[in-house]
């Protein structure tokens, strides 16, 4: 125990866990998330921001399929350029969509990994983003992204209660 934790005595370093815990009712259900410590958080946003570049190239392949398998049709179409391992849709590159298609994936995979499961056998560390997608539809993830996050993060409005 840490000199601070002594001071709260030993009942305290039994139940400390618990007091990282908060709740959100969403759809009827009530979800409990664990309030990740500093080192925690930032552990998790490095996981997030790595891409996985094999997943990306095959998002690529399939988003850009369409376009690449039918240069011809789009070749005259100002909308769309070509450029030498990318495609551009009205400048938007195809391949930094994908990046941040990963990405964003990333970040609901660490989100969630916050929830604490009612099954107590169950880890999460080892969900994945497609464990989410079958369960949940992508606008329902997002909402989740935002409950997730303002229960461990409430901004000053909501601490406020105004």
């Amino acid at each position: 125990m840490t000199n601070l934790a002594n001071a709260f005595g030993s009942k305290f370093m039994e139940q400390k866990d618990s007091l990282r815990i908060r709740s959100f009712k969403f759809g009827g259900h009530t979800f409990k998330v664990k309030v990740p410590l500093t080192i925690e958080t930032e552990a998790m946003f490095e996981r997030a921001k790595v891409v996985d570049e094999d997943k990306a190239e095959k998002y690529y392949q399939d988003m850009a399929k369409e376009f690449l398998d039918n240069r011809a049709k789009y070749e005259n179409d100002p909308e769309v350029k070509y450029l030498e391992n990318d495609v551009l849709i009205k400048d938007r590159s195809i391949r930094e969509t994908t990046r941040n298609k990963v990405l964003t994936e990333n970040r609901l995979v660490e989100a969630f990994k916050m929830l604490v499961p009612e099954n107590k056998d169950f880890d999460m560390n080892t969900i994945t983003y497609a464990d989410i997608e079958e369960l949940f539809p992508f606008s329902v993830q997002l909402e989740l992204l935002d409950y997730i996050n303002s229960t461990i993060s409430p901004n000053y409005t909501a601490t406020k209660g105004k």
